[in-house]
């Protein structure tokens, strides 16, 4: 192996044992975007794809196998979507209060905060699953009710999460204080409504 090919090797496994300490220490891992160069993105890029959560509802009623394979596959897509409109989202905000890094960080840094929702997934889904079967993915499924109001708390706390560590990430990335980085934040809100409004209009 290469000289080259060991230092993205190590470059790789140092962002894999960085993922937890999302979870409890975010700067620190948000500082590390600040290197934005070509080995340093390519090493977190596996790393960021693990985040992406692989679930989705369907209204169709399908086999369990079936599924599970239109599961995986429909949420993939959803979540790469996510990552892309996410990271267009941060980079419009934090260009909006004066940035000048590129879209790509913007995308990993989204990537990274999505780390509660990929919490939520490892921990809650296998419950989920255990109580309602493939009804959790059924868009009129019986996993309804109050024990269906826990879990969608459970997601409320993760997007909660997600958006506080949007703006820790964008407070470290940019080196701002928090009244600029929480300014930034609201500006990417704005354009959340304003894609989401549009979008639904286009579904009328």
């Amino acid at each position: 192996m290469s000289v080259e090919a060991r230092e993205t090797e190590a470059l790789e496994r140092a962002w894999w044992f960085r993922l937890p300490r999302l979870l409890y220490a975010p700067t620190e891992v948000f500082a590390e975007l600040r290197d934005d160069s070509r080995e340093a993105a390519d090493a977190r890029q596996e790393p960021l794809v693990a985040l992406a959560p692989p679930y989705d509802r369907f209204h169709t009623d399908l086999s369990a196998v079936s599924m599970t394979f239109e599961t995986v596959l429909g949420g993939a897509l959803v979540a790469l979507s996510n990552f892309w409109l996410g990271g267009a989202l941060i980079y419009l905000g934090a260009r909006g209060l004066g940035a000048t890094t590129g879209y790509r960080l913007a995308r990993h840094l989204a990537g990274l905060a999505t780390a509660p929702f990929a919490l939520a997934l490892f921990l809650a889904v296998p419950v989920r699953l255990g109580l309602y079967g493939v009804d959790l993915f059924r868009a009129e499924g019986g996993d309804g009710g109050a024990g269906g109001d826990v879990f969608v708390a459970i997601d409320a706390l993760a997007l909660l999460w997600t958006v506080g560590l949007v703006l820790f990430g964008i407070r470290t990335v940019q080196r701002w204080p928090w009244q600029r980085a929480a300014a930034a934040l609201g500006v990417v809100a704005l354009f959340a409504i304003l894609f989401g409004t549009l979008a639904f209009a286009s579904t009328r």
